[in-house]
């Protein structure tokens, strides 16, 4: 009984100050030391072990903070910062406009509205995989696709509600979530996005696809006939011109698209799937793209100073995401272990084991409200995802079912849910351009994201 109300104590807590917009880490960190606290004082579990042990309860609570930290910068830390400094590089070059801009390209000859907001969703995700961020992905979709959607007929509300979605499966090997992911699985990157998030992300990304076609036409239907939206709504405002002439992001030469694709194609190559006489990690590969983008923009630009003046983006993207992310699952770590060490959890997952003939499958369903209620109240997929990741080997472990059947569809639907979030960063970001609000986005996207958490979980049962 203990255990679980300190679990609920918890969730109540980080959920009032994440509404009440307080600093996600700090709360994340503040509420795990309480519990650890809560645990240390009337509880005679240890709160750290072997040599990492202080020897004292009260200083064992700051050495779980120190011994999590450690462990995260070293590893996960390293790779989300190294594949951040990548991304922002790409970006100050050109790299990331040139790519999407040739993705977006067989978009201009397709002439049905709806049809085409179904493949610009499916364009849009396949980017993602490349493109990790949601925001920065999204602000390119409107700079690039969001146009091409306007003119074909289609609603500022509809095709705002797909770009917002264009991330929600959070692919990739690049995705912090993924990397998260394989460590628990116990694989690479690569290896669970082939293994895994290809075969249910395809299912969902397809029945996502659909769903936007059906559901946006439905909806701008519906809404013009009752007077919800006009045929102003189907026109762009001014706000899109602005944005577009505030994009500082250089134009570069085509080829230079490439650059975005090197780190998948080279772990690819690099991995049991292709040729496995050289061993590349993810950290290595991500240097070694970044230096073939620095001589490849050098002998373009022939300019050594500006060249290596555009450099310095690494390292600030680098220094950027551990100011975010990264504290964030530090954070986020400390709190999940005073969830853990509460024996609430435990508690909670031998419960959802214990229904007959049905324990997988409603410790699934658990596992995948629980992340989606966090992702959709935090606004992010990371910080929920980050909370309670370490949860899900417990979860498998209680019920015998391997490890990436449990992990892939939490993982997916921490995404999705983000979709249906009106405080999300994409969702502000891209209702802002759109000179709508982000509550009126998500009532298009929430119906689409309900489907694609069914069919996600559906297709991990039959397919993994």
């Amino acid at each position: 009984m203990f255990g679980l109300l300190v679990v609920l104590l918890g969730i109540f807590l980080i959920g009032y100050l994440i509404i009440k917009k307080y600093y996600a880490p700090w709360a994340l960190l503040l509420v795990g030391v309480l519990l650890l606290f809560l645990v240390g004082a009337f509880t005679e579990t240890p709160l750290a072990t072997g040599k990492k042990a202080t020897h004292s309860w009260l200083l064992d609570i700051v050495q779980v903070i120190t011994n999590l930290s450690s462990s995260t910068l070293a590893g996960l830390g390293l790779q989300i910062m190294v594949i951040s400094g990548l991304a922002d590089y790409l970006d100050r070059i050109g790299a990331t406009k040139s790519f999407v801009k040739i993705c977006a390209k067989p978009l201009e000859y397709v002439r049905s509205p709806y049809t085409l907001l179904a493949l610009a969703y499916l364009i849009g995700q396949f980017i993602n995989i490349f493109i990790p961020s949601a925001v920065g992905l999204g602000v390119l979709l409107m700079l690039t696709v969001y146009p091409l959607l306007i003119a074909v007929g289609v609603s500022r509300l509809s095709a705002a509600a797909v770009i917002v979605t264009a991330s929600c499966l959070d692919l990739g090997p690049a995705s912090a979530n993924s990397i998260v992911t394989a460590k628990l699985i116990g694989i690479t990157a690569m290896e669970y996005f082939i293994e895994g998030q290809v075969i249910v992300g395809g299912a969902a990304a397809l029945a996502i696809a659909i769903s936007h076609g059906f559901l946006q036409k439905y909806f701008d239907k519906k809404d013009l006939a009752s007077g919800r939206i006009t045929e102003d709504d189907f026109k762009l405002r001014s706000e899109l011109i602005a944005a577009q002439a505030k994009d500082k992001q250089p134009d570069a030469p085509w080829f230079y698209a490439i650059l975005p694709v090197l780190p998948i194609v080279f772990l690819f190559i690099f991995s049991k799937f292709c040729y496995t006489g050289v061993r590349l990690e993810l950290i290595t590969c991500m240097f070694l793209c970044m230096l073939i983008s620095f001589f490849m923009d050098l002998a373009t630009r022939r300019s050594f100073k500006d060249c290596v003046a555009n450099t310095k983006i690494f390292f600030q993207g680098m220094g950027r995401v551990f100011t975010s992310t990264v504290a964030l699952i530090i954070c986020a770590l400390v709190f999940a272990e005073g969830l853990k060490l509460s024996g609430g959890i435990n508690s909670i997952i031998g419960w959802a084991a214990s229904m007959e003939n049905a324990g997988g499958i409603v410790m699934l369903v658990v596992m995948c409200a629980l992340l989606a209620l966090a992702s959709i109240i935090t606004g992010s997929a990371n910080a929920a995802f980050f909370a309670f990741n370490s949860l899900l080997p417990h979860a498998a472990k209680a019920v015998n079912w391997e490890m990436i059947v449990m992990a892939c569809p939490v993982q997916l639907v921490s995404g999705i849910a983000r979709s249906m979030s009106p405080i999300a960063g994409v969702t502000i970001a891209v209702s802002s351009i759109a000179e709508l609000s982000p509550f009126e986005v998500v009532r298009r996207t929430i119906p689409v994201m309900a489907i694609g958490m069914i069919t996600t979980i559906a297709a991990s049962l039959l397919l993994l």
